[in-house]
């Protein structure tokens, strides 16, 4: 398996860096975004202010917002129902079916969708399997959920890997 399969095409620190102007000049429709420590703080469902403004611009330039995320269905329902913002629970990530299941709901073409997350062995991985951009974000805390802990460790192999071939990684402001 080729280290370029975790490789993302954006470093940002936080998914609200993505702004609409920033997001229509690359031609994007629609943007996936992972919930816990990527929208959310994963010990923190209510957000911040700063997630809902984001989600309100989103909103106000037609650009279309999809939760995908490996949680339950109740759990990923409870965290955004408030926020009237569609989801794919059980993403199965690193696997691409809730990316596909979320390009299909948004009805646009893979060009047009971008995947936001915080991890690159779920979120990066699964973008890269469904032939769509993708933007890592830092996580929201530094704090991970129990079943996050693994990931991490395999992660940070990774993103060694990654520096040794492509050098430090430069994070942006915006896309």
């Amino acid at each position: 398996m080729s280290i370029e399969n975790y490789r993302p095409d954006f470093l940002l620190a936080a998914a609200y860096q993505l702004t609409a102007e920033s997001l229509k000049r690359h031609q994007i429709h629609a943007v996936l975004v992972d919930l816990d420590n990527t929208l959310t703080a994963w010990n923190n469902p209510d957000g911040t202010q700063e997630m809902r403004d984001w989600l309100a611009e989103m909103k106000a330039t037609n650009i279309k917002v999809v939760v995908v995320s490996n949680n339950n269905h109740e759990r990923v329902k409870h965290a955004v129902e408030r926020f009237d913002v569609p989801f794919i629970s059980r993403a199965m990530k690193p696997f691409d079916y809730g990316i596909k299941k979320a390009i299909k709901l948004v009805d646009e073409q893979p060009e047009q969708v971008i995947m936001v997350g915080d991890q690159l062995m779920t979120d990066i991985r699964a973008a890269k399997r469904a032939g769509i951009r993708s933007v890592l974000v830092k996580p929201l805390v530094e704090s991970d959920a129990w079943n996050t802990k693994f990931n991490r460790a395999r992660e940070r192999r990774v993103w060694r890997k990654l520096i040794e071939k492509h050098g430090e990684p430069e994070w942006q402001n915006t896309i």
